[in-house]
């Protein structure tokens, strides 16, 4: 896992931190599952870190296995109470001038 702070990880990825911390609170949820991308996981444990300031008394499990897209949920049980799926959003690549892209 690669270390780096929230705000170099949003430099390149939309994370929409905000909107997950809404719906973990609304939720209610105490036992969240996150999903990441292969891309991602480098992150997770950033990312939970923060999710941890954010909310207390959740506790977060790092789903590693495959995931390519949407479509490809874990096995989880009644034991979670929410399952968050990262890296669906777009990747900031205007910001990367060395990337060529076509949109």
């Amino acid at each position: 896992m690669i270390k780096k702070t929230i705000s170099e990880i949003q430099q390149d990825y939309d994370l929409q931190l905000d909107r997950v911390v809404k719906t973990i609170k609304q939720e209610k949820a105490k036992k969240v599952l996150l999903q990441f991308p292969e891309g991602l996981k480098q992150y997770a444990t950033s990312i939970v870190d923060y999710l941890e300031s954010q909310v207390k008394n959740v506790t977060f499990f790092i789903w590693l296995g495959t995931c390519f897209g949407a479509c490809d949920l874990p096995p989880v049980d009644k034991r979670i109470d929410l399952v968050i799926q990262f890296g669906h959003s777009s990747w900031k690549y205007d910001k990367k001038k060395e990337i060529k892209v076509l949109n």
